[in-house]
């Protein structure tokens, strides 16, 4: 009986460790704090299944896995930054774990879990917001805010209004975007790129510039687009690098909304319009009815993509100028964050962070300032061209256009009447 006894003893063993095996387990834990939320990411070897709470009596948020493995001397946990001041593993039962963030306020929490990328495997995501955190909120992306956009593009008491740019810089954060051979990340050029061009839009008379993120944090896609249009953004363009397998592919490329992902858009924001009190161009659809709410909507997006393709023809045109073209026609692209349907919006793919050579430029300050440079020059054409009425820009645009037929007729290429 005994060789039996050590036989079952030895299965047992095996089960135990087929089992254990099978168990996902937790990798590492990692914080990012933005100026809004704070992202909490949980790095896991497969799903695993989740509960999220918030509790009071101190202010903490507790993530509770049925089954997950862990070795806490094995895992360095993160400093406390944002709405985080600690966090805290412990066991949960025979297999479970227990994640508590110990927050220095109430919050907001909604989570999600998230497939492997080309950078992280699979992870759950924890987003903290400010706010009264009194329920779970498990399983779906974060959304944006609640707060209702202000009308777009209107001059207050018949003053001539700046022109506002929202300037959205890739990826953040915990999103690393596209990565070079020689380790350049996509976000941290995205951000050197889109801040040398808020320094040029805002050096420029007429026009001043929104950044959707100004340091190294992630900002859910529709939540930059909220923020485009909570500051009345007259035009939106999100910087990028572009990657390929082929690392002798180049280029820059300007993108902008194909109509396909256009029409899918119009019918979630036409789905939502009861739901919040958000405005087309000034205009609130959540009184209108269908038939007009779905016109309203067409002429506004139909408009603000007639607006990107000509915006994103003159920065091609200006980008050609610092380096190769990837393609030298506008791109159309289903794109999330191009999607707001009453600003003009643009994305620019400043080169291949893939390819060696122009991974290496795009590292350089001085390459970084001539791209900004490029996009600030075709922005600045597209808006001269096309000047909104009630801009400080309209008059600018007018008073150039007279000084140019002036010098015109001076130099005599325009006959005068009368000789």
């Amino acid at each position: 009986m005994r060789p039996m006894r050590t036989f079952g003893l030895f299965v047992l063993l095996l089960a135990s460790v087929s089992a254990a095996a099978d168990s996902p387990a937790l990798r590492d834990v990692r914080v990012w704090a933005s100026p809004d939320f704070t992202r909490v990411v949980l790095d896991l070897t497969a799903p695993a299944a989740y509960t999220v709470f918030p509790l009071e009596g101190p202010d903490r948020v507790v993530i509770d896995f049925e089954r997950l493995q862990a070795d806490p001397s094995a895992i360095k946990l993160p400093d406390g930054t944002g709405f985080v001041q600690a966090v805290r593993l412990g066991a949960r039962g025979n297999s479970g774990l227990r994640v508590v963030l110990d927050v220095n306020a109430k919050v907001d929490v909604k989570a999600f879990l998230t497939p492997p990328n080309e950078t992280y495997g699979h992870r759950l995501v924890v987003d903290l917001g400010s706010g009264k955190a009194d329920a779970q909120v498990q399983g779906q992306p974060p959304a944006a805010p609640a707060e209702a956009p202000k009308p777009v593009k209107v001059a207050g008491d018949g003053a001539e209004r700046d022109l506002v740019i929202a300037i959205d810089a890739g990826h953040g954060g915990e999103d690393p975007g596209a990565i070079g051979k020689s380790g350049t990340r996509e976000k941290t050029v995205a951000l050197a790129v889109a801040s040398k061009l808020a320094e040029r839009i805002n050096a420029e008379p007429g026009m001043k510039a929104v950044l959707t993120r100004t340091g190294d944090y992630f900002v859910p896609f529709r939540e930059r687009i909220r923020r485009a249009r909570v500051h009345q953004a007259d035009l939106f363009i999100s910087i990028h690098a572009d990657a390929f397998m082929d690392r002798s592919v180049r280029g820059s490329s300007v993108y902008v909304l194909s109509t396909r992902r256009a029409s899918s858009e119009a019918a979630r924001w036409l789905a939502e319009r009861e739901n919040a009190a958000d405005l087309i161009g000034g205009v609130s659809l959540d009184d209108k009815s269908d038939v007009l709410a779905s016109v309203l909507l067409d002429l506004s997006q139909n408009a603000a993509i007639s607006a990107s393709r000509e915006a994103a023809s003159r920065v091609l045109v200006e980008l050609d100028h610092v380096g190769q073209l990837k393609k030298s026609e506008v791109q159309h692209a289903s794109l999330i964050v191009l999607t707001s349907p009453d600003v003009p919006s643009m994305l620019v793919e400043t080169a291949f962070i893939s390819n060696p050579d122009e991974e290496k430029k795009l590292r350089d300050p001085g390459h970084q300032d001539r791209l900004a440079g490029a996009i600030h020059a075709g922005l600045r054409r597209y808006f001269y061209d096309h000047p909104p009425p009630g801009s400080r820009v309209a008059s600018l645009a007018a008073r150039e256009r007279g000084q140019a037929l002036r010098q015109t007729v001076a130099q005599g290429e325009i006959p005068v009447a009368g000789t």
